[in-house]
């Protein structure tokens, strides 16, 4: 089935969580589904075609939908702030919209790989590849697409978890016999970020020298005309394309505009849930299908403040025994994310009879289905208590652990 083909219900967002929920319920039943604001042009909706609307949020204080939208034709269901009952949404859906349910991860690997084959044509393609299951997802998409065309690129910015470079490249390079490019750039991006600390400017500085690197191998391979991205569609939404900002994000809003490349984001219509699903239909290593979902900026958005290589390195050690714990009490596929995050903070503690003065960690679990929102995680105080214990002993210069317990809203799951 052709994207054209394709048919879309549109949740009208007037603002809230509400609308983001509601799609990934429209998909989870096999119809696929977009956000879009309130003020979308009424041409579009005239252009699409809709095979429904589901508008929600509030449409008090004088916002209404262009009453053109409406003389379409396209069956709309109002959603009020009580929600929305599953029988209720698929009664709607089915019988009176009446959608075929063939929205499916297979169809959309056949789309996307007949779509990026009509789009590169016989060009080079790079891809930014992480290691994370969002890169590595994309990068076996165009592979599968256009082949040797593409040459995969890992930037070691300095901000990785605690043996993840070494890890990128024996699965990629070494294991799947991708074309695989390592670059070495830690020096690069703590130069640049020295001396930042506003959560913003790091983020754009991030994504700016990312893509700057990539210019500089681009060159060096002959001139690739393809960046491919791992941009998946929760990052799209937060990062205010189609609703309001909540964060830039490295991979959308904090792209240079003199982008050398043009791109391609085969993921950006999908929630992470249907991203880890597409990977196990392309057969990727369980360690990428369940790999926890990890920030574009890497430890630069969890380390707050200035960034030096000390902190990097204190946050990288706590980090991976929050991890190592996660994975020993058996939870690490039923939590969504769990890490550490260094604050701008130091506390006075004691050891022995010494006073000290030093950084504080805070530990951050949660569980999401789609990111869009999130709760913290009700972890053991038994495995609370172990994980403390261990960072305050083994990490040099750490005197005091915290366990953030905030849900998404209104905080985020990152704290930059």
């Amino acid at each position: 089935m052709s994207f054209q083909q394709r048919q879309l219900v549109v949740v009208v967002d007037f603002g809230g969580q509400q609308a983001q929920l509601i799609a990934r319920r429209i998909r989870a039943l096999h119809v696929y589904s977009e956000v879009w604001p309130h003020n979308t042009a009424w041409e579009r909706y005239q252009a699409v075609k809709p095979q429904a609307l589901i508008v929600c949020g509030s449409t008090h204080g004088g916002e209404q939908l262009d009453s053109r939208v409406l003389e379409l034709g396209i069956p709309v269901l109002e959603v009020s702030t009580a929600g929305l009952n599953p029988e209720d949404l698929k009664n709607f859906l089915f019988q009176v919209a009446g959608c075929r349910g063939d929205w499916s991860m297979t169809n959309f690997i056949d789309e996307a790989v007949a779509e990026i084959k009509a789009q590169v044509g016989d060009a080079t393609v790079i891809c930014g590849l992480s290691g994370g299951i969002d890169s590595a997802v994309a990068a076996v998409l165009v592979h599968k697409a256009v082949g040797k065309q593409l040459t995969s690129i890992f930037v070691d910015q300095g901000l990785m978890r605690q043996g993840e470079a070494e890890e990128v490249v024996e699965v990629f390079g070494r294991q799947m016999q991708m074309q695989l490019v390592a670059v070495d750039a830690r020096k690069r991006f703590l130069d640049a970020l020295a001396g930042v600390a506003d959560p913003e400017q790091k983020r754009k500085i991030i994504g700016t020298e990312f893509i700057r690197v990539f210019e500089a191998e681009a060159r060096r391979l002959g001139d690739a005309a393809y960046l491919v991205q791992g941009t998946i569609y929760p990052d799209v939404i937060e990062s205010g394309v189609g609703s309001a900002l909540v964060k830039s994000h490295h991979n959308v809003g904090g792209l240079p505009e003199d982008l050398a490349f043009k791109l391609i984001e085969p993921l950006r219509e999908l929630f992470k849930d249907e991203v880890r699903e597409i990977a196990a239909l392309l057969g990727l290593p369980d360690s990428i299908v369940h790999r926890q979902p990890f920030p574009g900026p890497g430890l630069g958005v969890r380390c707050l403040g200035e960034i030096t290589a000390e902190k990097l390195a204190i946050l990288r050690h706590a980090d991976a025994i929050v991890t190592e714990e996660i994975k020993q009490a058996g939870l690490y596929r039923s939590i969504w994310q769990a890490f550490a995050v260094l604050p701008n903070v130091q506390t006075v503690g004691v050891s022995g009879e010494r006073r000290t003065y030093a950084h504080l960690i805070a530990i951050r679990a949660v569980n999401s289905v789609d990111a869009m929102s999130a709760e913290w995680t009700h972890l053991p105080y038994e495995l609370l208590e172990r994980m403390a214990q261990r960072i305050v002993a083994e990490v040099d210069g750490v005197n005091r652990v915290v366990y953030d317990i905030t849900a998404k809203p209104p905080g985020t799951i990152e704290w930059e």
